[in-house]
């Protein structure tokens, strides 16, 4: 549930990737206008202002038999399939190398820094656990999904849901057992993720799997491409530079 001033949830029906990320596209834009319209301004930066909750954009996932429409996640008896328990382990294992394509901003990290946001920091996974990252909610066998907690509201709902698919395929593929379920609070090591874009960076170049499904070709350019990005803000001299140090040092 929203907790900032002016924060709004906002729920989209399942269905076909592609769709989906189109509907997300266009609701951006819809509502940017909508608020102009009435003399607002309506942002999706992830973190806009210091001491108000950041936003994310919770991306939930299960893979469907293309033939008979079944959910791979659960078996015939109702329990977890091993292809479920290998999707996440393929979260676990590939996503925080990917990172910068659902995080991709200075700004995307500012959520994981409050300790009074909601805004997961690990890739542990629970059961209708909020403090985890990946978090498996309530369902019938037919709707068993995983849903990404540590997606930003700033990325590109496209490549949000193309990693998450890209990172369950190659736990899938790799057969990769996941980490021991989370019932409570995750230790701070249980799976941490990267917290500036800076290290993301770093663990993103080094992603060779990741590279080979989503093309290396993208991903070299996107990372050159949000490199510089980096280095304009890290150029910009900061109020907070000009209020701490300038006539203190």
């Amino acid at each position: 549930m929203p907790d900032g001033a002016g924060q709004v949830e906002i729920n989209l029906s399942h269905g076909d990737p592609l769709l989906l990320a189109d509907q997300v596209f266009y609701f951006k834009r819809i509502i940017r206008e909508a608020a102009l319209n009435h003399d607002m301004f309506a942002t999706f930066m992830a973190k806009p202002m210091r001491d108000q909750p950041g936003s994310a954009m919770h991306v939930h996932q299960s893979v469907v038999d293309v033939k008979t429409g079944r959910n791979l996640f659960s078996n015939d008896d109702g329990s977890a399939s091993d292809v479920f328990h290998h999707f996440i382990g393929g979260h676990q294992r590939y996503l925080p190398e990917a990172l910068p394509l659902i995080a991709p901003y200075v700004n995307s990290y500012r959520r994981f820094l409050d300790d009074e946001s909601s805004a997961p920091t690990n890739l542990a996974w629970g059961y209708d656990n909020r403090a985890t990252g990946l978090r498996v909610p309530n369902s019938e066998p037919e709707h068993r999904r995983l849903e990404n907690r540590v997606v930003g509201v700033d990325a590109n709902p496209y490549l949000a849901i193309a990693v998450g698919l890209a990172c369950g395929y190659l736990g899938i593929t790799k057969r990769i057992e996941p980490g021991p379920v989370e019932a409570g609070e995750p230790d701070e090591d249980s799976y941490p993720i990267p917290l500036t874009i800076d290290e993301a960076l770093t663990l993103f170049e080094e992603a060779t799997d990741i590279h080979e499904i989503l093309g290396e070709t993208f991903c070299m350019i996107f990372d050159e491409v949000k490199r510089e990005e980096m280095q304009l803000f890290h150029r910009e001299i900061s109020p907070w530079e000009r209020e701490h140090l300038l006539l203190n040092v």
